[in-house]
Order: structure tokens, then C-alpha cells, then sequence
């Protein structure tokens, strides 16, 4: 049963996995033999690129921990003062508090 409007492709031609793998590497050798030889990394490093960043966040961060040193040293914190003890006993109330407050309670 023909439908219309359908093609037929020839037998065998892209039905097989080999074919699309052969295919793909076709491509590949393809352009590996177009695109010219470039080196990915130059012959030295250069130093403002690769060396001194580092080495100016390493010193960053020495005196930032220094700093932090200093200021947490102990000897420059003022002392603190013990808190004045309560005059009054705690745990103990007056007599007859529970009926005031009741009485303050209802009015």
C-alpha cells in the first residue's frame, strides 16, 4: 500500500549504526586536517597573568588574618564590671501580694 506524497530511501543507506559512526568520523578527520596547529598554552607563563594574582590575594589575606589578630588580642579589650548584686532576696514575696494583684486584677 503506496501513500502519496512519500518517498522511498534507497535500502540500507542510514539504517545501520555503522553507517552514522562512519560518518561522524569522516567529519572529524575532516576538520582536524582543515584547522591549522595552534599551541593551547604559550611557551612560558606569563607572570602578571598567572603568578602575581595569587601571590597578592596570598598577602591579602595575611594581613586580613593579622589584622583580625591584633584586634581579638585580649589585652586591648576593656574589662568587664560584675553586675551589682539584687538588693532584695530572690524567690521571696511579700505577704499578701497574690491578693492585691487580684484586686488590681478585677478593676
Amino acid at each position: 500500500m503506496k501513500r502519496e506524497g512519500v518517498t522511498e530511501s534507497p535500502p540500507g543507506k542510514w539504517t545501520r549504526a555503522e553507517d552514522y559512526v562512519e560518518a561522524l568520523a569522516r567529519r572529524r578527520t575532516f576538520r582536524r586536517g582543515r584547522e591549522s596547529q595552534r599551541r593551547s598554552q604559550p611557551e612560558t607563563p606569563a607572570l602578571l597573568l598567572s603568578t602575581l594574582p595569587y601571590v597578592a590575594l596570598l598577602v591579602l589575606l595575611a594581613v586580613l588574618a593579622f589584622g583580625i589578630m591584633i584586634a581579638a588580642y585580649p589585652g586591648a579589650q576593656p574589662q568587664v564590671k560584675p553586675a551589682p548584686a539584687p538588693s532584695k532576696e530572690q524567690g521571696v514575696a511579700q505577704k499578701g501580694w497574690f491578693q492585691e494583684a487580684q484586686r488590681e486584677f478585677h478593676h
